[in-house]
C-alpha cells in the first residue's frame, strides 16, 4: 500500500503528499491535465512544444536548469497524447528550490520570442529526425490516421505536420499556457524525506497565490465503432518489409483495459511469448515481433508489428500472425499460462513501486484519473481477471471490422 495525504489549495491545485524517509531524497513532481488529444486538429505539437518551452524562463527566473542543479538537484519531462509531467528530483532539504522553480513557471512563462524561436527549431529538428528521415519514423502517423477518424488520438504528440510547430506565433503559444497550465488543472505530488505539514506551508507560500485559471472540461469528439477492415500498402526506402496491424480496445478505467494488458503478455511479452516462440523462433518468418497497447486513458490501441525476414512473402507473414489471433479467441489459456503473466505483472508493478520518483508520477497519474487511491487495487483488478475473460475479449477486439493494418514494404 502506498501511503499519502492530499489536501487542495484555495485555487484548485491538488496536493499529495508521500512521506518516505528511507531516503535523503525527495521528488517534486507536476502533472498538468493537458496532452496532444487537447490540441487543436490544426495546431498539433503545442503540448510537446510546451514541454520544451517550460524550460526555457520563466517570468522571473532566466534560467531553471542552472539554481537546481545548484541545489544538486537533476529534472525531466514527458508528453504524451492525454497529459504533460514535470519531475526534479533533489536532497531534502533543499526541497524549497524546487518550489520557487515549479511556481514561477507555474505562475508564468517569460515568453521571450528568443525562447520560442530556440525551441521551434528543436522541436522542428526532432520532427525530422525521427519521423521523416527516419526508416519507418512515419508508421505510426500512418496508423493513427487509419485507425482513427474522428478521435484526437489520430495524431502523435509530436504533431501532425512539421508545418503546425513552424507556424506556431506567440499570441497561440500565450493562450495555450493561460487555458491548461493553470492551478486548476494541476496535481502536485511531493515524496520522499518530507513531512506534510512543511509541504503544506511551502504550497501555500510558493503556489498559494497563483491564479486558479478556468477548469477545463474535456469535450473531444469519440470515435465511432469501426464497421470495416482498413488497410494501407506503403512503399519505403527502408531495408525490410514490416507489418503493422492494431485494434481499438477500451479505455484506462474500463475491465477491458486490464484484460487487452494480460492478452499483449500472452502475445508479446518477451522471448517467451507466443508471437516470438512460433513466428521468431520457430517458423522463422519475423526477424522481430512485439504485441503492447499504446496504454491510453481513452480508447486506444492493441497493436502487433514486427519486420519480416529477408525473402518473407508478406500474405504468408501475416497469415501466420492471424493464425495466432484465432488461437486466442478459439482456446482457453493454461492456468499455468495465466498465472505466469499475472506473476510477471505483479513483480512489474512491484518494481515500479520501489523508486520513489515512479510512486510520485503514479499517485499524479491515478489523481488525474480521478482517485490516487486506484493505484493501491491495481494489482487485485489483474488478479481477477480469468481465462473466460481473456477469451471473450479475444472475441470482442480481434473482429476483422475492428482492425488496421499496413504493409509496409521495401523498395529495395
Amino acid at each position: 500500500m502506498i501511503q499519502y495525504n492530499r489536501f487542495v489549495l484555495e485555487n484548485g491545485l491538488r496536493v499529495l503528499v508521500h512521506e518516505d524517509n528511507s531516503t535523503p531524497m525527495a521528488v517534486v513532481n507536476i502533472m498538468y491535465n493537458v496532452g496532444a488529444r487537447d490540441e487543436n486538429p490544426e495546431q498539433t505539437g503545442f503540448a510537446h512544444l510546451f514541454e520544451h518551452l517550460m524550460f526555457g524562463g520563466s517570468i522571473n527566473i532566466e534560467d531553471y536548469d542552472e539554481p537546481l542543479q545548484r541545489a544538486g538537484g537533476e529534472n525531466n519531462a514527458y508528453t504524451t497524447n492525454d497529459l504533460t509531467n514535470y519531475y526534479c528530483t533533489l536532497p531534502a532539504e533543499n526541497i524549497e528550490t524546487a518550489f520557487w522553480l515549479e511556481s514561477d513557471r507555474m505562475l508564468s512563462l517569460a515568453f521571450s520570442e528568443k525562447s520560442l524561436d530556440v525551441q521551434r527549431k528543436v522541436v522542428c529538428e526532432e520532427f525530422k529526425e525521427h519521423y521523416i528521415n527516419k526508416p519507418y519514423g512515419d508508421v505510426w502517423h500512418k496508423m493513427r490516421a487509419l485507425a482513427y477518424q474522428k478521435h484526437p488520438y489520430r495524431w502523435m504528440t509530436i504533431g501532425k505536420e512539421l508545418s503546425h510547430v513552424e507556424n506556431v506565433k506567440m499570441e497561440d503559444v500565450k493562450q495555450f499556457f493561460f487555458t491548461y497550465y493553470r492551478p486548476i488543472n494541476a496535481i502536485l505530488v511531493v515524496a520522499g524525506n518530507v513531512q506534510t505539514e512543511q509541504v503544506k506551508a511551502l504550497a501555500e507560500k510558493w503556489f498559494g497565490d497563483i491564479p486558479s485559471g478556468e477548469k477545463y472540461n474535456r469535450n473531444l469528439p469519440q470515435e465511432p465503432k469501426q464497421e470495416a477492415p482498413r488497410v494501407l500498402d506503403v512503399k519505403a526506402d527502408v531495408p525490410l518489409d514490416a507489418l503493422i496491424k492494431t485494434w481499438h480496445m477500451d479505455g484506462r478505467l474500463d475491465k477491458g483495459y486490464y484484460v487487452a494488458d494480460l492478452i499483449t503478455e500472452v502475445l508479446g511479452g518477451g522471448g517467451s511469448s507466443r508471437l516470438y516462440q512460433a513466428l521468431v523462433k520457430e517458423k522463422q518468418l519475423f526477424s522481430n515481433l512485439d504485441c503492447y497497447h499504446f496504454g491510453t486513458i481513452e480508447k486506444g490501441l492493441l497493436a502487433i508489428e514486427g519486420k519480416l525476414v529477408k525473402g518473407v512473402d508478406m500474405k504468408v507473414a501475416e497469415h501466420a500472425v492471424n493464425e495466432e489471433v484465432e488461437k486466442m479467441k478459439n482456446d482457453f489459456i493454461s492456468e499455468l499460462e495465466l498465472q505466469k503473466i499475472k506473476n510477471k505483472t505483479e513483480s512489474v508493478i512491484a518494481f515500479e513501486d520501489m523508486a520513489v520518483m515512479s510512486r510520485a508520477n503514479s499517485l499524479a497519474f491515478y489523481e488525474l484519473l480521478g482517485d490516487a487511491s486506484l493505484m493501491n487495487v491495481e494489482l487485485e483488478k489483474y488478479q481477477a481477471i480469468t481465462a473466460e475473460d481473456i477469451r471473450n475479449y479475444c472475441l470482442q477486439i480481434f473482429d476483422i471490422n475492428n482492425s488496421n493494418t499496413i504493409h509496409y514494404y521495401s523498395n529495395n
